[in-house]
């Protein structure tokens, strides 16, 4: 499978295969790796306030990857379809803290603030996990609505005081894997308005905000985020346009950030998140490509 790579450079197309994990696991292996590890937690007393640990071979200390999974912000998906990446991470030396949250309907009580306070508490609960986790190196890596989730934990060192999820105990500071991001808030009308996913994440249509809730929630209204990026979506995705990632990536670029953005060829909307395919082994190698040491500065709250 082919793919269009746009870096900090200029555009070259790869003839080549993208680069596969080590040891992509076989279809039997990705339907084991559905059930639940060993280690899981509750970061809050509501139900979906809970989180599950993958943690590789060895005594660590391990670098974190927090993985958030997406479905539109909406009640009817959960972390589960994230069990297989998370256990592909942890086999490739990251530990994975997959992690569920309050959405929007079944009762979730999710939506502006909840959903992004969750987030939050989820990441800052790493803190207390008594886990061999290094958390000067945590990734944030997220698909669909999980990637602007995603992209949002890493926003929140910038935060003003009174925002959800400001002032974060343990900051995304190793970088950010978006897969398939719905990156901007704002980008389609259709989604802002009454019966949208946006509108039913946010409450309100921009224009009608109470508050700056879309300045505070939607990406690319934070840039920059301060720490590398990998932007991985199919050109034939038909959920969420590509150009998103394409338009949040040359506005990422211009305020400043590092920037990867891959279009696996021929590939659709829930094609990337797969640990079997080509696409996932790019993400393992962009992040076994991540540098070591001290975190990146953020920018600076405002």
């Amino acid at each position: 499978m082919a793919t269009r790579a746009r870096g900090t450079g200029a555009t070259a197309e790869v003839s080549t295969p993208p680069r596969a994990p080590r040891s992509a696991p076989s279809t039997l292996q990705a339907l084991l790796d559905l059930r639940p590890p060993a280690l899981r937690a509750s970061y809050g007393e509501h139900r979906s306030q809970r989180a599950e640990l993958y943690l590789p071979d060895g005594q660590g200390p391990h670098p974190v990857v927090v993985a958030l999974h997406g479905g539109f912000w909406r009640a009817r998906r959960s972390l589960r379809y994230m069990r297989p990446v998370c256990a592909d991470l942890a086999r490739n030396g990251w530990a994975a803290w997959n992690v569920e949250h309050r959405r929007v309907g079944r009762g979730e009580g999710g939506g502006w603030p909840a959903t992004f306070a969750d987030v939050a508490a989820a990441i800052d609960h790493l803190a207390t996990m008594d886990a061999p986790l290094d958390l000067t190196r945590v990734a944030a890596l997220g698909h669909s609505a999980g990637g602007h989730l995603a992209l949002w934990a890493a926003a929140r060192p910038g935060l003003p005081a009174r925002a959800p999820g400001a002032a974060p105990a343990v900051p995304v500071s190793a970088g950010v894997v978006a897969l398939a991001a719905p990156s901007d808030l704002e980008a389609t009308p259709d989604l802002y308005t009454p019966g949208g996913a946006v509108f039913d994440l946010m409450s309100c249509t921009p224009a009608e905000a109470p508050d700056d809730r879309y300045a505070l929630g939607n990406p690319i209204r934070r840039l920059p985020l301060g720490v590398p990026l990998l932007l991985l979506h199919g050109d034939a995705d038909d959920t969420v346009p590509p150009r998103r990632s394409r338009d949040f990536a040359r506005a990422a670029r211009a305020a400043g950030d590092q920037v990867t953005l891959i279009e696996p060829a021929g590939a659709g909307h829930r094609t990337i998140v797969d640990p079997r395919g080509p696409a996932w082994g790019e993400v393992v190698s962009w992040l076994a490509g991540l540098p070591a040491g001290s975190p990146a500065p953020s920018p600076a709250a405002g």
